[in-house]
């Protein structure tokens, strides 16, 4: 997993390897700002009969070229990662891998990808980076784009906004500064539409980590909120002509499903799910808050204590000064009342950046139900 070692290891050791492409970006975005502003992925079908249902959903949406002229993606990775999942992955168990591409202009296009094998604790002799770096020598050597250009990760009910997602990443972009990090939710997928979005930490959070300085202070001279954390970038898809002649072939010789049950008016599990674990993010959430609060009521006590002490002494030295007597000498008061430690912040804005993809996935289930529920409605009041 590349919350492990991968996001440390590999993006180091391949950051000299993808130097050629990396240099394009960085000679337009300077070294706070990226210049890749799209994700484009390139690639073929494979003949796996059960990707087969999700080829349809690799159309992407209109994307104004004006605002973002960036970054794409191949059908063949998009089937890769797909696969992956459906070989490796398992409930809340994520699968994860390598992206390989290169940087055109303002573009990142990723053409390839291979997982990250899965093994045990009992593997000690396994070495990740050395892995990797026989699988890129491997392509290199049959003519395929080997650079390192980011890393994906499947997702259980989009929850993926975690402090070992955020270091991961970290490690990629500060290494090279293109890297994106590919989230695939195989259950929003599994519903009908591919859910497959692109993300890079922003320049003001990266300056941040650079520091390891996450003390409220710190985050607020920042202006670091959870809204600010990552970025998405767009997604493109792309195929060449041949493919999609294959993908109509295929559709006309695929069976047809049985569609009836996309006007179902039930609500799935889905929703419950969201809702269960979006409480139980509020339940950490409010904990947080209480930790916080205690400090910042510990941290006035100290100061009321402090500053009391500061009286005596005065009213002490008063006294002796009166009787003719010598001042007491000045005491460090930093020895006396030691600093309290205050609780880092990351992991509340973590937990509220998930709070908030958890409310977006949320407001995209309900506003498809009250769609069919409207429909329906409408249907009804014409029958009768």
């Amino acid at each position: 997993m590349a919350s492990r070692k991968e996001g440390t290891g590999s993006a180091t050791t391949s950051s000299s390897s993808t130097t050629g492409a990396a240099g394009k970006g960085k000679g337009k975005g300077g070294s706070g700002d990226s210049a890749v502003k799209q994700v484009q992925i390139d690639g073929l079908v494979s003949g796996d009969p059960s990707l087969q249902a999700h080829v349809g959903s690799v159309v992407p949406s209109p994307v104004p070229p004006e605002r973002f002229p960036a970054a794409s993606h191949l059908g063949l990775v998009v089937l890769k990662i797909i696969k992956h999942y459906q070989e490796e992955g398992q409930g809340t168990e994520v699968v994860q891998g390598v992206l390989l591409g290169l940087v055109v202009e303002d573009r990142l296009e990723i053409t390839n990808c291979f997982p990250f094998p899965q093994h045990t604790e009992d593997d000690a002799d396994f070495d990740e980076v050395q892995y990797q770096m026989e699988m890129m020598r491997s392509l290199r050597h049959v003519n395929i784009d080997h650079l390192h250009v980011g890393w994906y990760q499947s997702t259980y009910y989009g929850s993926f906004v975690t402090r070992a997602l955020l270091d991961s990443q970290f490690s990629y972009q500060h290494a090279i500064e293109e890297s994106v990090v590919l989230i695939y939710d195989p259950i929003k997928t599994a519903q009908g539409s591919l859910s497959l979005k692109a993300y890079r930490l922003t320049p003001k959070l990266m300056e941040v980590c650079k520091e390891k300085d996450f003390s409220p202070e710190a985050l607020k001279k920042g202006s670091i909120t959870f809204e600010h954390m990552f970025e998405e970038v767009p997604i493109v898809i792309k195929n060449s002509h041949l493919i999609n002649v294959l993908m109509w072939e295929l559709e006309k010789k695929s069976a047809v499903a049985d569609k009836h049950e996309l006007l179902s008016l039930a609500s799935s599990n889905h929703l419950g799910k969201n809702l269960q674990l979006l409480m139980d993010r509020v339940d950490e959430m409010s904990q947080d808050i209480v930790k916080y609060n205690t400090y910042m009521r510990n941290t006035s006590k100290q100061q009321q204590q402090k500053h009391q002490y500061q009286q005596r002494r005065q009213q002490e030295n008063m006294q002796r000064q009166s009787r003719g007597e010598p001042p007491l000498p000045e005491e460090d008061l930093s020895k006396l009342f030691k600093p309290l430690q205050p609780p880092a912040r990351m992991e509340s804005l973590l937990i509220a950046g998930q709070i908030n993809t958890y409310c977006q996935n949320i407001k995209e289930f309900t506003a498809q139900n009250l769609g069919k529920l409207f429909m329906a409605q409408a249907l009804q009041e014409y029958n009768n």
